[in-house]
């Protein structure tokens, strides 16, 4: 990051997409550091309330009249920080490129203010918000000073920004987002790559190109710093490195069973083993996410007791295989997945843990793009439900694009019962239905619908 301005002499911070995940932590983060913080986002949202709660000035109409005139007044002190997804045609953003102000990702500012702290990074196209979170965790329990910026909301401490409690031997915790490359302003002391598969190929073009920026990223890490993968992904490290995996690689998981509809494990590692690690989050993705969390919490000093105890008492994230309803009658899990390896993931996990009964999905495809894309990976992923219902596309940052629809996707889709449906209609065939076991999925907005679908259940 090039800016002309120090921490010192910085007086007031301004956000376009305030209420993003990743945003809304730097935005804590200097909030909590002492700093006044505006900013503007599309629409209200639960956590855009909480920011409101916490002293930030927010607004949700695109009008250079709702900038604080403090700010505008006093350009030189103030940061301007923006997230891509903000459209090219934005009347704010356009207004402060016009005037020369010069605007910031999240992710150079992030680069910015970790500089100076130890870093841990996790990077990876599935899997890093959970990994994330969880080391954090790990850290918070062995009682470490942490500071961190992750792309959730955690349960154990709702919240995706952890505060320094002060300001010696901070150890800074980082999801690395590959998103636009962002990542590429990072220079981690250690770092973990989940995957390296396709997505977002509406900024990367190729999934050759997905993982020559991994490689970029690798390659970032300082020298004598640490490198964990998992097993398969082959990126070169000249760094102390690693790998992790279900019973193969440096760290890993044997004698895996499920109890209670839960998982255990045994973590097998270099320098020895611990037994009978609890899992309170479910899923075969989500050990290897503890492995990866483990190895990294085992580079600052953490022993086996500490990341057992820290593992068995982790919550999980928000959106992430998250119970909303675990009854005798009725189980509804949301999740995040909206990619086709994600989805599977999910499925095959859920598949796991209730082997006898039918797995009733909901799904929401994001990005017209993305749907695009993946058309028949997306098919082949959803088929491992017993029965679906098909929501519209959520289009985020996106126009339609020609013949890109749910329709086209229900097509493909080798399942007897599916459907395409409305949000109104969904409510309405869960309340007629009433599943034993529900699954929700997507990345849009389908989350506004997880009360009443909980409503119609119980």
């Amino acid at each position: 990051m090039k800016s002309n301005i120090q921490l010192k002499d910085l007086k007031y911070v301004y956000f376009l997409g305030i209420g993003g995940i990743g945003m809304s932590a730097i935005a804590r983060w200097f909030l909590h550091n002492g700093f006044p913080v505006a900013g503007y986002d599309k629409t209200e949202s639960p956590l855009t309330k909480t920011l409101s709660q916490e002293g930030m000035q927010i607004h949700y109409t695109d009008d250079i009249a709702c900038i604080p005139t403090e700010i505008l007044a006093d350009t030189a002190h103030s940061l301007f920080i923006y997230t891509p997804a903000i459209p090219a045609d934005h009347v704010e953003k356009n207004y402060l490129l016009g005037l020369g102000i010069p605007l910031y990702k999240r992710s150079e500012i992030l680069g910015w203010i970790t500089e100076q702290i130890p870093t841990l990074a996790v990077a990876g196209t599935h899997g890093k918000t959970t990994t994330s979170s969880l080391l954090t965790h790990l850290l918070i329990h062995a009682n470490k000073n942490v500071t961190a910026f992750l792309g959730g909301i955690t349960q154990n401490y709702g919240t995706n920004f952890i505060p320094n409690k002060d300001k010696e031997n901070i150890i800074c915790v980082v999801e690395a987002d590959e998103y636009d490359r962002s990542f590429l302003t990072l220079h981690p002391y250690a770092a973990v790559v989940t995957s390296t598969d396709a997505d977002h190929l509406d900024i990367y073009g190729a999934s050759e190109q997905v993982v020559e920026s991994f490689q970029l990223f690798v390659s970032q890490i300082q020298d004598q710093g640490f490198f964990i993968q998992k097993v398969g992904l082959d990126l070169a490290s000249k760094q102390r490195n690693a790998t992790f995996g279900i019973e193969s690689g440096d760290f890993q998981a044997v004698n895996i069973r499920i109890q209670n509809h839960r998982m255990v494990f045994d973590m097998i590692y270099p320098a020895g083993e611990i037994k009978d690690i609890p899992m309170r989050i479910p899923g075969f993705h989500n050990i290897e996410n503890a492995l990866a969390a483990a190895a990294l919490a085992m580079q600052v000093g953490l022993t086996g007791e500490e990341i057992k105890s820290g593992i068995a008492s982790f919550k999980g994230v928000k959106r992430r295989f998250e119970y909303h309803v675990e009854t005798d009658e009725h189980v509804m899990i949301d999740d995040y997945a909206h990619h086709p390896t994600e989805i599977a993931a999910c499925l095959n996990s859920v598949r796991a843990l209730y082997p006898n009964e039918k797995i009733v999905a909901v799904f929401q495809p994001h990005l017209f793009s993305r749907t695009r894309d993946f058309l028949d990976d997306f098919a082949q992923s959803l088929s491992l439900a017993d029965e679906l219902y098909l929501l519209d596309i959520y289009p985020a940052r996106e126009l339609p694009i020609p013949g890109v629809s749910s329709e086209k996707l229900l097509e493909l889709i080798s399942l007897e019962k599916k459907q395409c449906i409305s949000k109104e209609g969904l409510k309405h065939a869960i309340e007629q239905q009433k599943p034993r076991l529900l699954v929700t999925m997507g990345a849009g907005d389908i989350d506004l619908l997880l009360t009443d679908l909980r409503g119609s259940l119980q």
